[in-house]
């Protein structure tokens, strides 16, 4: 395994010289990745990339697997989340192949774009597909039930004994409230 930069960075000046529909593949990986500050990778990154000449650059297309390092969000244990990412995109060049002149490229400022030496970094587009991949609430098993708010055990592990929960006196009232099978209240 080596780092990601130089792993995930495909020289594809050959490819750009060729007609429209010409397609090249590699392998991708295994690489380590940092996806940046409160992500962490359990895998490395790997997968496969294809890429096929448009008339405007190339079309990026990868699927990428890895993993995620993180705690559940109902009971704090270490988790893995497995992750297969889809890259799809369209990469310009900086760069005209044939005059060596710069382009314009203000037009279209959030397009992926490939490096002065016609070099394809593909280590933004799996960056940023990690971070809108990670999950808002990962879980350790989807039935997780998480921690007893009371003593704070984890409610999963064998002999533990629900707690009546306090009640705010101000609700207390409302333990009296039953609904009939009508639909109206007592």
């Amino acid at each position: 395994m080596t780092r990601a930069d130089d792993d995930l960075t495909f020289p594809v000046a050959g490819l750009l010289a060729e007609a429209p529909g010409a397609t090249r593949h590699w392998a991708v990986g295994p690489t380590i990745v940092d996806p940046g500050p409160g992500i962490e990778l359990a895998r490395p990154v790997e997968g496969d990339l294809d890429l096929a000449r448009t008339n405007r650059g190339l079309l990026v297309r990868a699927t990428v697997r890895t993993a995620l390092a993180e705690a559940c969000s109902r009971c704090l244990r270490p988790t893995e989340t497995p992750l297969e990412l889809a890259i799809d995109e369209e990469a310009l060049p900086l760069v005209d192949l044939t005059s060596g002149q710069a382009l314009d490229v203000t037009d279209e400022p959030d397009v992926a774009r490939l490096t002065g030496d016609h070099e394809l970094r593909l280590l933004p587009l799996v960056v940023d597909a990690i971070i809108m991949a990670e999950p808002i609430a990962p879980l350790c098993r989807p039935d997780c039930p998480g921690i007893c708010p009371t003593c704070g055990r984890d409610l999963s592990e064998p002999g533990h004994e629900p707690h009546e929960a306090e009640i705010d006196p101000r609700l207390e009232v409302l333990r009296a409230f039953r609904v009939d099978d009508s639909g109206e209240t007592d």
